[in-house]
């Protein structure tokens, strides 16, 4: 294990941002340089084709990691998450190889199973049920592990084949880069255990998060896998106000698919400093070690987080 891993698994608390894809590049260019020098260690882009917040607009998710890899030198970078169906699972191996070295070795690479069938349709991917969807991504994850750590690794799948499928140069994180995996099912959990570093739940609440981590306990015992070895993510809104009238004011300003501030209050850290406070102690309570926001489009919100609230967590 090297440094960058030995960061990513280490037990200290994490902070990230969820890029809001409807910013132009520019602007996502100077909040990348803006975040990493105010200390936040992660940044993430999730992986769309059409979006509709933006009227559709969005950018595509690897070309613009590639060039933040580029505009920035200590921030760790991910994929939240990409859709496994995109991309041929090793040539997807070889291009995070390729942006791990980029980099410098700073990829987290996310992946998950899929959801958004109008895009599937619109861009002429077959949207197959959720059972082959995981069954894909099972084989797609472990292609990926293969071709990073063998010199001519050959699978023959369901879904999938690869015949001494050569990746040189490997990533530089050793024995990989971290793989994280998102989505709530069951399914989705074993294979966490089975296959990745880490976890990502959205938009969950305290008690929600922690009955996602009782089944990850149960099935790290079952196939007595280290609980503690996997990193437990969690997405959410930030709002932060001094008073019930600043949140009001700030919650029209944002752009998002709540509708209402109670709704947003369920999904995400939003009220007062204090307020914020006591929701993330609940959220680290019930396992969370790394926390990603999203601030769709109020992007202060995490200079106020980082200078208001981060301090007060030990």
């Amino acid at each position: 294990m090297n440094n960058h891993e030995l960061i990513f698994m280490s037990k200290r608390l994490k902070f990230g941002v969820d890029f809001d894809y409807y910013v132009d590049y520019d602007t996502l260019r100077r909040l990348a340089t803006e975040y990493e020098a105010a200390g936040l260690d992660s940044l993430w882009l999730m992986d769309h084709l059409i979006w509709e917040l933006s009227g559709g607009a969005v950018l595509e998710c690897w070309t613009v990691l590639s060039a933040l890899a580029e505009a920035t030198e200590r921030i760790r970078l991910g994929t939240l998450v990409l859709c496994n169906n995109y991309r041929n699972p090793a040539l997807l191996a070889k291009m995070a190889a390729t942006l791990d070295i980029i980099s410098k070795g700073r990829l987290i690479l996310g992946i998950g199973a899929g959801w958004k069938k109008n895009e599937y349709l619109a861009y002429g991917y077959e949207f197959p049920g959720p059972h082959v969807r995981i069954g894909q991504l099972r084989e797609a994850v472990t292609i990926i592990k293969k071709m990073w750590t063998e010199d001519e690794p050959s699978f023959q799948g369901k879904y999938y084949h690869i015949e001494k499928a050569v990746c040189e140069p490997k990533p530089l994180q050793k024995p990989h880069p971290p793989i994280l995996i998102g989505g709530g099912g069951r399914r989705l959990l074993r294979l966490v255990v089975e296959l990745a570093d880490a976890y990502n739940g959205v938009f969950l609440t305290p008690a929600s998060y922690a009955e996602k981590m009782e089944i990850l306990r149960s099935d790290c015992r079952k196939l007595k896998r280290d609980f503690n070895s996997i990193e437990k993510t969690w997405l959410g809104p930030l709002l932060i106000g001094r008073n019930e009238s600043e949140l009001r004011e700030k919650f029209r300003k944002m752009i998002g698919r709540w509708r209402s501030l109670q709704e947003l209050r369920k999904v995400g850290i939003v009220g007062t400093p204090e307020d914020c406070l006591k929701k993330i102690q609940e959220l680290i309570n019930a396992g969370v070690t790394h926390f990603i926001f999203t601030t769709r489009g109020l992007h202060d919100e995490i200079f106020k987080f980082l200078d208001e609230i981060r301090p007060q967590l030990v």
